[in-house]
């Protein structure tokens, strides 16, 4: 089946972890979570309320996505929002960050990739297109509010794939998702030919006061099925993290490996070095704060996994054989 990663974005994240380690640093960014706009045309049910009622005119310039890119030196920006393919800069967005060397993620809701993506940004091996999912037909369009959203995104998906794009599905796991009906959107995807699929328990916003988010306890049973499903279809999260969010295994928090840039700032902060320096990432890696007493977010816990893996050689055996012979 090939690997599951681009090799290129394996290497970088590898040299990335590398360069840090000889440099004595001990927390370094992996991924940039890359925020342009937070004008969207959903209101899912277990989206925050700031990320689909912001105005376009209050979008982040190029110049400030082009910065935070550079200043945070994560080999992997992950465009989101909002909807990112709103975004009216999108394809000089893609070029530049392309042209620094790194991977994207292009999170999107599908609805307007055939007028604002396909024929206008060409596919290229830093790209990845990666459509949200949380469900089979019904399911996805109650969680996005909206009928018809399955049906584009699964044509969007087809023809992604057709014109050569690198496409990926991201699924959240919710307090009612049926894990039957995850195991569906697994074998639907997969037949479409997806280059993978990450399932992740959702993270819960204070500003969501929807009863829709799962307790620790609740993941770990719902993770025990998705680790079993694992085994059988291309999921992009790595085998320690999925016994971790099974229960299985238990990791301290690695909440600096994934930093965010949005319209407010690093974090909601002025500059980087006001975030990176001023924040106490000592607290945050305890999990103490009430906040991440429910968090498994992959976000969080994936660099802990990798970073783990020098403690034991045969979670290095069991990467390889994941990443490369699927």
């Amino acid at each position: 089946m090939g690997n599951l990663f681009p090799i290129h974005l394996t290497i970088d994240s590898i040299r990335q972890q590398m360069l840090s380690a000889l440099k004595g640093k001990k927390r370094f960014p992996l991924v940039l979570m890359l925020e342009p706009l937070y004008t969207c045309n959903l209101a899912c049910i277990g989206c925050a309320t700031e990320r689909h009622t912001g105005k376009l005119e209050h979008r982040s310039p190029l110049q400030k996505c082009f910065e935070a890119v550079d200043q945070s030196g994560a080999p992997i920006v992950s465009i989101c929002g909002g909807e990112p393919t709103i975004y009216p800069e999108l394809r000089e967005l893609i070029e530049g960050i392309i042209a620094r060397k790194r991977h994207i993620y292009l999170c999107t809701n599908a609805l307007l990739l055939d007028t604002k993506v396909y024929g206008r940004i060409p596919p290229h091996k830093r790209l990845t297109i990666n459509v949200h999912l949380d469900g089979m037909r019904k399911t996805h369009d109650l969680v996005c509010d909206r009928a018809g959203v399955f049906d584009k995104a699964i044509a969007m998906i087809k023809e992604g794939k057709r014109r050569g794009y690198h496409v990926t599905t991201n699924t959240t796991v919710f307090k009612d998702t049926n894990i039957k009906e995850i195991e569906e959107v697994c074998q639907t995807v997969a037949s479409l030919g997806v280059d993978g699929m990450l399932v992740a328990p959702g993270y819960h916003y204070e500003s969501v006061d929807r009863d829709v988010f799962l307790t620790r306890q609740e993941i770990h049973n719902k993770f025990k099925r998705v680790l079993e499903l694992s085994k059988r279809y291309r999921l992009s999260s790595t085998p320690m993290y999925l016994e971790f969010a099974a229960g299985l295994r238990n990791y301290q928090c690695s909440p600096w490996s994934t930093v965010t840039f949005t319209p407010l700032g690093k974090h909601f902060f002025e500059t980087w070095d006001e975030f990176w320096n001023g924040m106490d990432w000592d607290y945050w890696e305890s999990r103490q704060d009430s906040l991440c007493q429910n968090c498994l977010m992959h976000s969080g816990f994936e660099a802990s996994a990798l970073l783990e893996l020098k403690k034991r050689p045969r979670d290095i055996l069991r990467m390889a054989a994941w990443n490369f012979l699927g």
